[in-house]
């Protein structure tokens, strides 16, 4: 997802930092001061303080006098955009379709930053609910250690892709995380060939993950599709006659919807 532009004149800055305050709040920090939100959210701590104090008040975040939390009033915005945006509903039919002809986990994934956001889940099949290892609808993952992140990467032109990766840091998640910028241009590269990316173990020990671009009919990349399914199924020699000719199948089919 790229930022929109607008003009300097247009831009209302206290609803700009009001929003980098709640963006402060993620899996690592779920309670913050006034101090660690101004920190995060790159204000002064006065600054801070008051838009956590207006934020509270207005029932976005909960707080004990000295931590703030997130409440559940900021889950209307989620709820909102799946309710109402398009690519969710596209999505979700042929997520349901291949997660009940393979039992495996799908997802449909798009880039926001430097993370990739979980917009579409595989539903409930024979009454149990495919969430592999934990992931949920929202969930937001590094864009470096992730297949999606890899396919949503590998659609940027290499000027913007080396401009992403400037100066950046790439936190080490297992002893499988690719972290060095040269070796990720490098596998970014492989998947821009390949068009498609397999990550074993970069994201969390034991998560294995295949996915595939989501093209519209201009050839534009709107997201990625991916599966979570055991390393067997994602062996090199399994790939070509199992879950990869599936997601390239979907991926095909839903081209004119998108």
């Amino acid at each position: 997802m790229s930022n929109t532009p607008i003009a300097k004149a247009d831009l209302i800055e206290g609803m700009a930092k009001g929003m980098a305050v709640l963006e402060s709040f993620d899996t690592e920090r779920q309670r913050l001061n006034a101090t660690q939100a101004a920190e995060r959210a790159g204000l002064t701590r006065a600054a801070a303080r008051r838009h956590l104090l207006t934020l509270a008040h207005l029932g976005y975040l909960d707080t004990d006098g000295s931590h703030y939390w997130l409440a559940p009033k900021v889950l209307r915005f989620s709820g909102s955009y799946l309710a109402s945006a398009r690519l969710p509903r596209v999505l979700q039919p042929t997520l349901n379709r291949l997660a009940a002809l393979t039992r495996e986990s799908f997802s449909a994934v798009v880039l926001d930053r430097d993370e990739v956001v979980i917009v579409a889940r595989s539903a409930t099949v024979g009454g149990q609910r495919l969430m592999a290892y934990g992931l949920h609808l929202g969930a937001r993952l590094p864009a470096h250690a992730t297949s999606t992140g890899r396919v949503l990467l590998a659609a940027m032109p290499v000027r913007e892709l080396n401009a992403w990766l400037k100066g950046r840091e790439l936190p080490r998640l297992t002893p499988h995380t690719t972290v060095d910028a040269r070796a990720l241009k490098a596998a970014v590269a492989q998947v821009r060939t390949q068009d498609h990316a397999l990550v074993s173990e970069e994201h969390e020990l034991g998560v294995h993950a295949l996915a595939v671009p989501l093209r519209n009919m201009q050839g534009q990349t709107v997201a990625a599709l991916n599966v979570v399914a055991a390393p067997e199924r994602l062996a090199p020699e399994a790939l070509q006659h199992g879950l990869l000719p599936l997601l390239q199948d979907a991926a095909r089919q839903l081209r004119p919807l998108l």
